[in-house]
């Protein structure tokens, strides 16, 4: 895959920092704290303060994250989400190439928190068209014209200073909690290194059972 076109003129300094923030952190593969909720938060199921509740660092260029979203989510969901036992929140952790990662989540805040999910689960899935050459702007474009996003609101989307100041901020809140690969999941504050139904499963229903 290509990155050279796929550069975003005004995004560049910000962008460029964050990119190389994250590089310096080694983050060669993506795989993998906080239970409490924090700024920025995008979560779904029960609502905050619910008994359970699951964070996923997650980047929409990760290959891992995509196969979790994949082949995981939607029994994780079904099980848990859908039926109110769980809250699920996801946190922003973008891995190279860092400028993708960044306009993706970018492009899916801009969308707006009904579509926020829907967005990110799309960009994850065009990492088979990457693979197979598409460019990475024509597939976030693609995907920000199906959310209602135009040309003109994507381009001002993904060089908006003030947003991705914001995302610097989770970025940094992120990593003192220690994050440093994704997907990294949490249940109520505790690592849990199984990303596997089964894994997840059983943190989640340990603390479903506590009194």
């Amino acid at each position: 895959m290509s990155t050279d076109k796929f550069r975003f003129a005004a995004m560049s300094r910000r962008a460029a920092i964050t990119g190389a923030a994250l590089a310096a952190m080694a983050m060669a593969a993506c795989s993998g704290g906080g239970g409490s909720s924090a700024k920025g938060d995008m979560g779904k199921g029960a609502p905050e303060g619910a008994k359970v509740t699951v964070v996923e660092y997650a980047s929409v260029t990760c290959g891992h994250c995509a196969a979790w979203q994949e082949q995981v989510w939607p029994q994780l969901k079904s099980k848990y989400i859908d039926t109110n036992q769980v809250r699920f929140v996801f946190r922003e952790f973008p891995t190279p190439p860092e400028d993708v990662a960044v306009a993706g989540f970018l492009l899916a805040r801009c969308a707006g928190e009904d579509k926020y999910f829907q967005v990110v689960e799309a960009i994850m899935a065009s990492q088979k068209e990457w693979q197979a050459g598409v460019s990475p702007r024509d597939s976030l474009q693609r995907i920000a014209a199906g959310a209602g996003v135009s040309q003109d609101q994507f381009q001002k989307c993904v060089t908006d200073e003030a947003a991705i100041k914001s995302m610097e901020e989770r970025i940094r809140a992120a990593q003192a909690a220690g994050v440093n690969s994704t997907p990294t999941f949490e249940v109520n504050g505790k690592r849990v290194p199984d990303s596997s139904l089964a894994g997840l499963s059983a943190a989640i229903d340990a603390e479903l059972a506590k009194g």
